[in-house]
Order: structure tokens, then sequence, then C-alpha cells
């Protein structure tokens, strides 16, 4: 039995904690914070809750393999996984208004067909037809095997038609490209690119496997926790570890990992004091070990406690489309960014509006969250005096062409930027991190699992296989096997 200390309580710590535990071994996490989850936080307040991560699951089965390998219980015996329907409606500054239905892909085919015109949709079914190659190449590599010469051979894009269609002579190509030479439509291609976006991603310089981002939330559909969002997932994974006896240590910063003879001998506190281990696995920043890089695109939030009812007919997850996404993207990844746009036009908002009696006092009230795409604490000074507040404001301005009279049942806001981010669970900046992607020269892909000092393990978005829960559980799933002796999989 290894003694075996993990580095803050993410998603993908405590998924290898969790497995670690099960194994047989002592484990004991420490955490900075006051709480688990990570980027999966929560903001409550008036009997109003909200996700302060990500708002809906995809590729849910790689939880259901956590359950699975952990205990008798099964996720859907501990949580209740509901899918979205439709998975996403998209405005657009033209007035178009299209929903998509959930994992169908003639349902999808027949939406854009009557949203945009016949053809539209095989167009779009084309696009994901070559998206299938990429995760069918990707998905072993890239997802589900320990970092090694397979992810490292994906430097170079597979997007088929860089190759076969000879549509692009000029190199490979990105994934605006794509979405300008195969959609043919500005509507389809800023669909497309929205997928990219909200993944931190600039669609310009994007390779064309991003292509692959859309494809796996068509195919395997997308889902949402009841009874308290995906907060709800983190606490039953948190629950996980305890059931296996794995010890939590809150309010514990680690300052340095220590070594003795080439390996791993243990953590040193922030507060001075150590603690033995045999093996460390990192899943959040240690001061003494190197950066992941600059810090990456944060999201920015905007909780909103609504008076009135939530409508039958309102959608889960809405995309309001800029008017004007170039100036967006040019602030957003710009160097350096400037100053926030003053004009909601520039920026892609995403409206959840979760139908969930947990996340409400009653049935009288909603609650929704905005959330916008934007740069890093740092590359904008976002605690800045008014700065988070103006810019709560124009994403409110967004969407309030999906919730009609939205200012009218205004209660009260609460305004997240990336600065609160990074104060609440050490993320560089408040930066979100992105899933690797294959092509780009390899600028995608992401550190390995086992690092060159024997007995160190990274875990988490700012490592292989990179950022999303998904990823999260996929990367304590390769770290655990390799901790194990295993060949570090998370099949």
């Amino acid at each position: 039995m290894a003694r075996i200390a993990v580095v803050g309580a993410g998603m993908g710590a405590m998924a290898a904690a969790a497995r670690l535990a099960t194994g047989g071994h002592q484990v004991v996490v420490f955490e900075r914070s006051g709480t688990y989850g990570g980027g999966v936080g929560r903001h409550e307040r008036d009997g109003f809750a909200f996700d302060t991560g990500p708002g809906l699951l995809t590729l849910p089965a790689v939880y259901r393999d956590l359950f699975v390998k952990t205990g008798r219980e099964s996720l859907e015996q501990t949580v209740e996984l509901v899918r979205a329907d439709p998975a996403a409606r998209h405005l657009f500054p033209d007035g178009t208004d299209v929903s998509l239905p959930n994992a169908s892909r003639s349902g999808v085919i027949e939406a854009l067909d009557a949203a945009f015109g016949a053809g539209s949709g095989e167009r779009w079914s084309e696009v994901m037809v070559r998206a299938r190659q990429v995760w069918e190449v990707t998905r072993r590599p890239l997802l589900e095997d320990t970092f090694g010469p397979a992810a490292r051979e994906l430097a170079r894009d597979p997007y088929p038609a860089a190759v076969r269609r000879g549509l692009f002579r000029r190199g490979a190509p990105t994934l605006a490209e794509v979405g300008a030479r195969e959609l043919r439509d500005p509507r389809l291609a800023a669909l497309l690119a929205c997928h990219a976006l909200g993944y931190g991603f600039d669609p310009r310089s994007a390779p064309a496997s991003a292509a692959v981002l859309p494809y796996v939330e068509q195919t395997f559909g997308v889902w949402y926790v009841r009874g308290g969002g995906l907060r709800a997932l983190a606490r039953a994974v948190y629950e996980r570890c305890l059931a296996r006896r794995v010890e939590f240590r809150f309010g514990a910063a680690v300052a340095r990992v220590l070594e003795r003879d080439g390996r791993v001998s243990g953590l040193e506190l922030a507060d001075g004091t150590g603690w033995e281990a045999d093996v460390v696995v990192a899943g959040a920043p240690v001061p003494s070990l190197p950066a992941a890089g600059p810090p990456e695109p944060g999201r920015f939030g905007v909780h909103l406690a609504l008076r009135g009812g939530r409508p039958e007919d309102a959608v889960h997850r809405t995309v309001v489309h800029a008017r004007t996404p170039e100036a967006g993207l040019d602030w957003l990844f710009g160097e350096p960014p400037g100053a926030p746009p003053q004009d909601a036009a520039a920026l892609t908002v995403t409206v959840l509006r979760p139908d969930d009696p947990a996340l409400r006092p009653d049935d009288a009230h909603e609650a929704v969250t905005l959330t916008a795409t934007v740069p890093p604490h740092g590359a904008v000074d976002w605690d800045g005096p008014g700065v988070a507040d103006a810019f709560a404001e124009l994403l409110v301005s967004a969407a309030e062409a999906a919730v009609p009279g939205l200012r009218e049942r205004e209660l009260w806001r609460a305004a997240r930027s990336p600065a609160d981010t990074e104060r609440e669970t050490g993320a560089p900046g408040g930066g979100v991190p992105r899933p690797a992607l294959a092509g780009a020269g390899g600028s995608f892909l992401r550190p390995a699992n086992r690092t060159p000092l024997d007995g160190l393990y990274f875990v988490g978005g700012w490592t292989h296989p990179g950022g999303g829960l998904p990823h999260a559980g996929m990367s304590g799933a390769i770290a655990a096997d390799l901790v194990m002796g295993g060949p570090g999989g998370s099949r």
C-alpha cells in the first residue's frame, strides 16, 4: 500500500483519488480552498443556486466508468442524468432562430434545412462525417491512452478535407476556413465556430480538427444533472472518494513537492509543515513546479435571479451569436487584448435556463446564467473599477434576445470574472484549460501525465488530455493506472 498525496480537489484529481483508494492505497487530498470540485463550483443566495463552471455534460460514459470501477452504485443510481433537448437554440443577428435536437443527425439536418434553406443540413452533415474520422483517429491517443508516440504524431491535422478533397492547397485549414469553404453560409460557419469559442479557441487559428467538438456533442448528446446541476456531479464524486476512505484536507495549500535521491518523498505545505508520500499526483498548480504555460482564456458569468416562473417552452441552452464577431475575436485573442468592448454586438453569449427546482426558491422564480469566453485576468484587469459590472451589462443586453422581459424580471445579479475564478481555484489568470486537439504543429497537445521525476504524476485540465469535464475524468483514469503500474489507459 503506497502513501499517495493528491494536490487539489478538482474533478480529475478526485477521479484519480477514488480509483487509487479503490486499489488499496492510502490517499490524502490537499486542497487550498475550503471545498471540492475545482472549477465546478456553486454560487448560492436567497434560495437561488447557480453552477459557476460548466452547465452541461458531454460523454457521461467517462463518469459511468468511474462509478463502476469504484463502487457498487452506478452513476445513474447516484445522480439524475437527463438529456437536454433540444441540445441548443441558436439566435443569429439576422433573426434566424434554430433549435437543434439532442443526438439526432437526421433531426439536425432537418432543422438546419428549415432554418437556412435546402442543402444546408447536408453540408453540415458532411463536415460532421469528416469530424467523425478525426474522432476515430484521435479518440484513443488523445483521450483514452497515456501521452506517447501516437499522440505526438497528431501534431499533423487529421481532418480529411485537408488531404483527400484538395480544397486547401496552402497548408492545413483552420476551423474558420472549413466553415467558410465547406459550409458556405456565414450562419452555419458561426455555428461551427461557436463550439471552438466556447472552449476558448480562436476559430481563425484553431485547426480543422476542432470540428470534433460539435461532432462529440451532436453524436453522444449533452446532459444535465437534475437536482443541483453539475455541482451535484462534483458532490457525487467527492462522496465516492469519502466512501473509498480518501482523506481530504481543506485549507491546505501546497508550496512544493519534495524529492530525495531522484524521486518524490512528499509535500511541503504553505504553513511549513510536511507530509511524507511515496507518490504525488498534482492536479493543481504547485509553486515549485514549472508553469503549464501562459494563462488561457477564461469565462465571464452573470448569475441572474428572476421573478416569474420559467416558461414551459424555455430552452435549457441558447447561444446568442455576435453581430460583429471579428471585433470580439480581435479583443479576445489580441496581443494585448486591450479594454473590453463597449458594444454587446461583439460578443457571443450563452444563456442557460435549467429546469431544476433545486436551483430556485420556488416555481415563481427562475435562475439564469449568462456566460462568455473572455481573456484571463492579467490580460484584462477584471478587478479594475467598474470593469466587471460594465461587462455584465453587455451580457445582459445580449441575453435579452433569448429571455424576453429580462430586465423587468431581474431581482439581482452576481457577476463572476476570471479574477474571481483565480482567487477561488488558484487557476492562473482564472483561465479555463482547453481540451487537447490534433494539428497546429502540436501546439494544442498537453504535457504527459507521467513526469521525469519518479513518483510525480499530473492530472486535470492542464495535462493530457486537456480541459473539460470528460477530459478531467479520463486524465484521472490515466494517472491512476500509471501509478498502479499499468500502461496508463482510461479504457
